[in-house]
């Protein structure tokens, strides 16, 4: 199975400071990202909170 690198804690992050006004290219640069894969978290964890995040795993952890 295919290991993740970044946690959603840390995908949260770096798209909070997006929408705080940090540049792309400067969280980028920081965390070691890749614009594709920038892209692709926006699509399930925009707007989305580490609380957010955490109900989440909590309602597919409940369904399973």
């Amino acid at each position: 199975m295919k290991r993740k690198r970044y946690s959603e804690e840390q995908i949260v992050s770096g798209l909070g400071q997006v929408e705080s006004g940090t540049p792309v290219e400067e969280i980028f640069r920081k965390i070691g990202l890749s614009e594709p894969s920038f892209s692709s978290w926006k699509k399930p964890f925009a707007g989305m909170g580490t609380a957010g995040i955490r109900r989440f795993k909590q309602l597919l952890s409940e369904a399973a």
